[in-house]
């Protein structure tokens, strides 16, 4: 239940708007004046008026509305994210027929080279829920209220919604390395990349310096 869709009130609207809109709704909609029908209706208003009386409550539907936004932002952002990720891949090469016809296998296939410098960017650890460690395993919001003192981008969607990057780095840098494995996790790849690099979980392959040139002999 929103209560200022119930009370018909926008939600940057002072205390005593919302005091006369539920007034006005009141009156109209008491049993003693709508009946019977009005009773469910009438119940709905004094619940939205019990939250929004109090200012610590109105505080509390507040911070719920802004991590709904967050989450629908987020959960958005990553389809969109998802969709031109699969918009923009290559073919897939197709394999070429040995004789026969036939597709070879792994042993016929030649071994993939790579530069000593190649790295792939992930770090070979994390991953995996550890209860000792980590928040709750799953749910919507689970972890809470963020702890403060905000820095990067604001998660909108998991146990962490509501909670910007730098705080969930902070409590559980495990989840980071598992968003950045994640597609949901792509409008966010360069700020957990910092992350990961300061934290000590990314680092590249260490450069090899006995190694010839190309041209050397």
């Amino acid at each position: 239940m929103d209560p200022y869709k119930v009370l018909q009130v926008d939600p940057e609207a002072e205390d005593e708007v919302i005091q006369a809109a539920y007034r006005r709704l009141a009156q109209k909609y008491h049993p003693d004046v709508a009946g019977p029908d009005g009773s469910a209706r009438m119940a709905s208003i004094n619940a939205a008026w019990e939250l929004l009386r109090d200012p610590a409550s109105r505080a509390a539907v507040d911070r719920e509305r802004r991590i709904a936004r967050h989450a629908e932002e987020g959960a958005r952002q990553a389809e969109e994210a998802t969709r031109q990720a699969r918009a923009s891949a290559p073919p897939r090469p197709t394999e070429p027929a040995t004789r026969g016809g036939a597709t070879p296998g792994p042993a016929e296939r030649p071994p993939e080279t790579v530069s000593s410098d190649w790295s792939s960017g992930r770090s070979s650890v994390g991953g995996g829920y550890d209860p000792s460690r980590m928040r709750a395993a799953d749910g919507y919001g689970a972890a809470g209220p963020p702890p403060g003192d905000p820095s990067g981008a604001v998660l909108g969607f998991g146990r962490y919604a509501g909670w910007s990057l730098g705080e969930v780095a902070r409590r559980d840098v495990d989840y980071i390395e598992w968003l950045d494995r994640m597609p949901i996790g792509r409008p966010y790849r360069d700020e957990i990349d910092v992350l990961l690099r300061k934290t000590g979980r990314r680092r590249s392959a260490t450069t090899d310096t006995q190694r010839r040139g190309l041209f050397r002999r």
